[in-house]
């Protein structure tokens, strides 16, 4: 990365599978979507991910992570900011054809920076 390259930080929250999924890919990269998933949803604040890992990835399998990365801002750019509910409930919508394109701008790799209930 450029020392002056704007980069936009996104979070995702993530299930075991999901999380197996990027340790598969030493956390570089997401992987792809399955075909009930048009849309890779990151989301714009660890509050609102962090909502998300703890009351819905731990509901549906007892355990839920928060994602921190790192993309380029030129690339992310093009997708506009979509508000789902109050204000801190803000992703991004990027179509599933396209998450490939996203991989390649990521800078760094994924990290874990929250975990809810347990993976055991």
């Amino acid at each position: 990365m450029a020392e002056n390259e704007a980069i936009v930080v996104l979070y995702r929250p993530v299930g075991p599978e999901e999380l197996e999924l990027l340790r598969q890919s030493e956390f570089r990269r997401w992987p792809p979507r399955l075909p009930e998933q048009p849309i890779f949803y990151p989301v714009t604040n660890e509050r609102y991910a962090s909502e998300i890992a703890e009351r819905w990835n731990v509901k549906d399998s007892k355990y839920g992570a928060v994602t921190r990365f790192h993309v380029r801002a030129g690339f992310m750019s093009k997708y506009p900011i979509q508000r789902v509910g109050t204000s801190h409930h803000t992703e991004w919508w990027v179509p599933a054809e396209e998450l490939e394109a996203l991989n390649d701008n990521i800078i760094g790799v994924i990290e874990v920076i929250r975990e809810y209930g347990s993976r055991a």
